[in-house]
């Protein structure tokens, strides 16, 4: 089977988790968002801000998660796969934020190619902080400028997803992949 890898990406507080809630209550199948876990596993480990403190260790364990991940969507048996987030996200954010990385993370952006990436924009009146998500809205924006820059960096199309509820945006995506 010929398995389509869809990744729902954008800064924090865009709708990902909503969209991917609901396009998984229409019985797609769906990688969740895997940042949360790794900052809670990180708490349960004595580190209360990972983030923080480690971030190429986070980086690093985000990277080795979201190849999991896309490994794991070769074993789905449904034609499309949705993942919260892609490879990409993890250099993105680490060019957002100054970090210097190993050549292994480019690589693994390289090896582990998606079919189709829908980009959400920064949206003020849903932005939110909360206690492991530390983005203010303006660092939303900068975040997403290097989200786009890095996908299209990689060779990929970005579509991107208009504001608007989240029933509108998943018939938008479920719509686009139709015509495609």
């Amino acid at each position: 089977m010929n398995i389509k890898k869809i990744v729902i990406t954008g800064g924090p507080s865009t709708g990902k988790t909503s969209i991917i809630n609901k396009i998984e209550a229409l019985g797609y199948f769906c990688f969740e968002e895997i940042s949360r876990e790794i900052t809670l596993e990180a708490r349960n480990e004595g580190i209360p801000h990972l983030f923080k403190s480690d971030p190429l260790l986070f980086s690093e364990r985000i990277m080795e998660g979201r190849i999991r991940q896309f490994k794991a969507g070769d074993k789905i048996e449904k034609p499309i796969v949705f993942y919260d987030r892609g490879i990409p996200d993890v250099v993105a954010y680490m060019d957002c934020f100054g970090q210097t990385y190993d050549q292994h993370f480019e690589d693994n952006c390289k090896a582990h190619r998606y079919d189709y990436i829908f980009l959400l924009p920064p949206w003020k009146e849903i932005h939110a902080s909360d206690n492991v998500r530390y983005e203010s809205y303006e660092e939303a924006l900068r975040i997403h400028s290097f989200l786009e820059a890095t996908y299209r960096e990689y060779g990929y199309s970005i579509i991107d997803v208009p504001k608007e509820t989240v029933d509108g945006r998943v018939n938008f995506i479920l719509n686009k992949l139709k015509n495609y």
